[in-house]
Parts: C-alpha cells; structure tokens; sequence
C-alpha cells in the first residue's frame, strides 16, 4: 500500500521497518524498568545496592546533566565536581537552617543554587570556547574547593570541616535501608531522564545541537547563542547538583570538600567519552562501567596473579585502573567518538536483521 509522508511516496512496509524499531525498544526499556523496581530489591544484597547500584544512579545523573552540556551544547566544562559540591552543601544547609524543611525540598533548592553558580561560571561561554572555556570551568571546580574548606559557614560550623545528614524521609516515609534509598535513586533519576530525553528533542535541545556544530550559522539562521548556551549550563547545573546532594545525601551520609575534587569532574568527563557523547543513554553504560571497571579490576586481577603465581597489589590495581580508563578514551575518541552508545545501537541492528543480513 503506497501513502504520501512529507511529499515522498512510501510503502506500508518502510513504515513497518520504522516503528517496529521503536516499539522494540520501548518494550525492552519498560522490560526493563519493571525488573529494576521490582526484580532487583528481591534480588540484591545489601552490598550490591550500597557499592554499585546506588553510585551508578547517582553518577548517571550527574553524567545526563553533563552530557546536556558538552554532548548536545558542545560546551567544555571541568568544573562539574563543583557544582556536583554546590548542591551537596546548599541542600544540605536548607536541611539543617530551615526547620521541617523536607529533604526532597532541599535537594531540588541545592539543584537550583548550582543552577546559579553554574550560569554564573557559565557566563565566560558567551566569548570563549574550546580550551579556554575548559579553564574557566576549571577555575569554578578551584574556587568552591577553597570555599568548602575554608568558610566554616557552609558546614554549619563544623570543626572537622565535614558534614552529615540522618534521619532522611521523602512523603512521611523513612529512608533508611539500601532498598529504600535504591528506590528513591531510581525515581529521581527516571524523572529526570525523561526531562532529559524530552528536552534535547524538543526546540531547544535542536538549538543546541546547533550552537555544537556550528555556532555562527546557527546565529545566522536565528537561534540566540546566548540563549541557547546560558539554558545548557543551567539545565545542565540543575541536574549535576541533584546529583550531588544525593551523592552527599544517600550515597555518602557525610561528607567533606574532597568528595567533590577535580578527580570527580575528570570521572565524569570519563563517563560520557566512554558512554556516548550526545546520548542520553551512552550516559548509563558509561556510569555503569566506571562503577563496576574498579570492582572488577579489584577481584579479577589478584586472582589472575595467583595463577601464574604473582603477588598483585592494590597499587597496581589503581595503576591498571587508569590506564585502562586512558586507553579506552583514546580508542573512543579516534575509532568510536559516539562511545559505547554507538556500539549498542549497532549491536541492535545486527541483531534484528540476524540471520539475513539483507
């Protein structure tokens, strides 16, 4: 049967070859969704929900904002740790300045103060770009390092200078348990992958894809790169630092400066070279695989020494850790820029067209 589809001639087939794609994958992600939320609290142990599932909700958060910034805006940013720090201590002064203050009402004021100081450093992008932008990213993860540690206002007074949270509730309900604080993860982070998903295909997310491949012809064509850039680093800022005010929150429960150093910008960069610049869920499979690369590396690499007799020890292990992270980013960067992302969308094609190719 021939239709007509924006002046061209189509058959039913070709429009069969489209959509059943689609419906594939909203399956397989709703598949999905459902064993997470259901399957996985019967399945894991304390210590998978503590040391892999939680970090990687978390770190897939901050890599969606991070992706929004420099995979569909095109903006370098190295102050990601920071802002990461900014939601971290300011939902965490809400908490503790403002009496009944709810933690869910906290952890969004702490998104939107680092949505502030994220336009603030973001300001700069308006002349510059490339390296230099870079440095002035680097220069807002310096600043609130030597902020967090030295203005005792920002951790109430604490004489060690760190920080801790307790007796966390979201709607009356107590979060105590892995499998509560699982739970919660997993929702914040849903809700905003699918403001996430639906923003970069909506009008601004076209605006920006267009600021990252040419900013001069998208000014030419209309779009307002100031616009355009400012709405990147707020987005951006705003889920990065609901990031780390569950970071600090769930994950951590006390915290001090150094769990949001340069280091954690640099993780993060990692995960969405290694992921997929540019996808929402390249931003996943990178999480994923810098939560789960240092465990593995951890038990695997001992054992493998004891074969052939050989002691391995934890430096080597951390020493292997990041030359594998090197040498992944260079591969991705020269063979497969669009990361591990790219890889499974490949996977997928051949795997619905197996067993002919044609």
């Amino acid at each position: 049967m021939l239709y007509r589809e924006n002046g061209q001639f189509k058959t039913s087939y070709e429009a069969d070859q489209q959509i059943f794609p689609i419906l594939q994958d909203r399956i397989g992600i709703g598949l999905l969704l459902a064993f997470a939320i259901v399957g996985v609290p019967l399945l894991a142990d304390e210590y998978l929900f503590r040391a892999i599932l939680i970090p990687f909700l978390i770190l897939a958060l901050a890599a969606i904002g991070l992706n929004i910034l420099v995979g569909y805006c095109g903006q370098i940013s190295l102050g990601t740790g920071a802002f990461m720090a900014v939601g971290a201590y300011a939902a965490y002064n809400f908490l503790v300045r403002i009496d009944g203050m709810p933690m869910i009402a906290a952890i969004l004021l702490g998104g939107v103060c680092a949505t502030v100081v994220g336009v603030l450093f973001g300001i700069p992008s308006l002349r510059i770009k490339g390296l230099y932008l870079a440095v002035a990213t680097l220069a807002a993860q310096f600043f609130c390092d030597w902020a967090f540690l030295r203005i005792k206002w920002f951790t109430n007074d604490s004489a060690s200078g760190s920080v801790s949270v307790s007796n966390l509730s979201f709607l009356g309900v107590a979060i105590d348990t892995p499998v509560e604080k699982y739970l919660f993860c997993l929702g914040v982070v849903i809700v905003f992958a699918l403001i996430a998903k639906n923003l970069v295909r909506s009008h601004i997310g076209r605006e920006w894809m267009a600021i990252r491949d040419m900013d001069v012809a998208a000014a030419v064509i209309g779009i307002r790169p100031v616009y355009a850039k400012l709405t990147a680093f707020a987005v951006s800022s705003f889920m990065v630092g609901v990031a780390g005010a569950l970071w600090g929150f769930i994950h951590l429960g006390a915290w001090e400066p150094a769990a949001f150093s340069i280091d954690r910008s640099f993780q993060l960069l990692f995960m969405i070279i290694i992921g997929g610049l540019g996808s929402i869920m390249g931003s996943f499979f990178g999480a994923a695989f810098i939560v789960v690369l240092p465990i593995f590396l951890n038990q695997a690499l001992p054992a493998l020494g004891s074969l052939f007799g050989l002691e391995i020890s934890t430096a080597l292990v951390s020493h292997t850790e990041f030359m594998i992270f090197g040498a992944l980013i260079v591969f991705f960067l020269i063979v497969e820029p669009h990361g591990l992302a790219r890889l499974w969308s490949i996977g997928k094609e051949k795997m619905r067209l197996w067993p002919f190719p044609h």
